[in-house]
């Protein structure tokens, strides 16, 4: 059963302070790192680290950064014969400042993940045909996402979409996604309803699977989740765990999630699996440093 990932390559480079500094402010901060990321990778490896037979494809820079994602994802054991190497721009970059809560802001610089195009698409109609199901963001161009969603429409292969960073999308485009993944703030972008609580998200699941999603997966962070499809709409709560750092905890949850779903789950079990995936990774440091294995999130469910 196979992962398809088409998506996008980031190189993070953290730092964490004990607050957000304010508009033309600047305040010290007390550490610095860099990891490996992107969400498309980082889906990817999430996958692949809990049992998923994954394929990776999108578009590095030539140099060091693009080198060391590929490298990452061959360890992982991630199959990267689809990824391209830009000739002209650098590999995609995030500037993540991490307060002491946890809570991050991010600045994404899409860098060479802007050149993987719909052209780049066509190359790949059969690869993306003999996938059992293919995941997508939106850390690269809307047209190239559009692209790939026609193709698997035409196939009948799954579509999960995780609508991030947050966009405004089409209804022709929401008709054919399988399984959409917003968090609070995508979500209320998408409906214009506030999902400051509980009912306002249960509302803007609503409102998504009116506009012609089949399934939607609300992430609430601590709150929880909630689920929908044609004959419900229903809130899951969250697994409680301390945070350090919040950074690739929704690309841990949608990689467990496609994961769980491809090996035969319910939605509500793979969502509960997926809940435990991305609490365990606010745990860790770091986008793929902080992506659980099989074995951690086995262990974590055993305990709830």
């Amino acid at each position: 059963m196979s992962i398809l990932v088409i998506g996008s390559f980031m190189m993070d480079f953290v730092a964490r302070t004990s607050r957000v500094p304010k508009r033309g402010e600047t305040v010290i901060g007390n550490h610095f790192a860099r990891y490996p990321g992107g969400k498309g990778a980082n889906q990817a490896v999430a996958a692949a680290r809990l049992g998923g037979d994954v394929t990776m494809v999108g578009t590095v820079g030539n140099d060091s950064f693009g080198n060391e994602m590929i490298a990452i994802l061959e360890q992982e054991g991630i199959c990267t014969k689809y990824i391209s190497k830009s000739k002209t721009a650098a590999t995609g970059a995030g500037l993540i400042t991490i307060d002491e809560n946890g809570d991050n802001q991010i600045i994404v610089v899409p860098g060479a993940n802007l050149e993987f195009s719909p052209k780049n698409i066509k190359t790949l109609e059969e690869l993306i045909r003999a996938a059992d199901l293919l995941i997508l963001q939106l850390e690269i161009n809307i047209s190239t996402v559009e692209t790939c969603v026609e193709y698997a429409k035409s196939a009948q292969v799954p579509i999960l979409l995780n609508p991030a960073p947050a966009q405004s999308l089409s209804i022709d485009l929401l008709k054919k996604i399988t399984l959409l993944t917003p968090n609070e703030t995508e979500a209320e972008l998408l409906t214009g309803i506030s999902t400051e609580d509980i009912t306002g998200a249960e509302m803007a699941v609503a409102r998504l699977l009116d506009q012609g999603v089949s399934q939607v997966v609300m992430t609430l962070g601590e709150k929880g989740v909630i689920i929908g499809n044609r004959s419900e709409i229903r809130h899951l709560s969250g697994y409680g765990v301390q945070s350090v750092d919040t950074v690739a905890a929704g690309d841990a949850f949608n990689g467990a999630l496609a994961v769980a779903l491809i090996h035969g789950k319910s939605l509500e079990a793979a969502v509960q699996f997926a809940q435990a995936a991305g609490a365990l990774a606010t745990t860790k440091s770091g986008a793929i440093p902080s992506l659980p294995t099989l074995e951690a999130v086995s262990s974590f469910l055993d305990l709830q």
